[in-house]
């Protein structure tokens, strides 16, 4: 991830204040650097601003899970899980299963 991409995802974002996606691309590219706080924040945005988007529920597990914030990746991939199967999203869930059982 260079910075000039991830310059291009904090300008999309602050562009687009409520567009999830764009909340969610910044809080991937966060990830890939390894950044769990900040993509923790971006990703919590793009969960509040679209409470059913199970794809960035997990990317904020991940962001806990490498934040060492354990309780609130387990609670943020249950509700992900709950979400996935709520869409018939079965292979989605089944991802977020096994991240679940890496918690314990």
């Amino acid at each position: 991830m260079s910075n000039a991409r991830l310059e291009q995802f904090k300008k999309m974002a602050a562009e687009f204040p409520d567009a999830p996606m764009a909340h969610f691309s910044l809080g991937k590219a966060y990830l890939e650097l390894r950044q769990y706080a900040e993509a923790a924040q971006a990703l919590e945005t793009a969960v509040r601003l679209d409470p059913q988007y199970a794809a960035a529920m997990v990317s904020l597990g991940d962001a806990y899970t490498g934040a060492g914030q354990t309780q609130k990746a387990r609670e943020v991939l249950t509700r992900a899980r709950d979400t996935a199967l709520a869409q018939s999203h079965a292979s989605l869930a089944e991802e977020i299963d096994e991240r679940l059982s890496g918690l314990d």
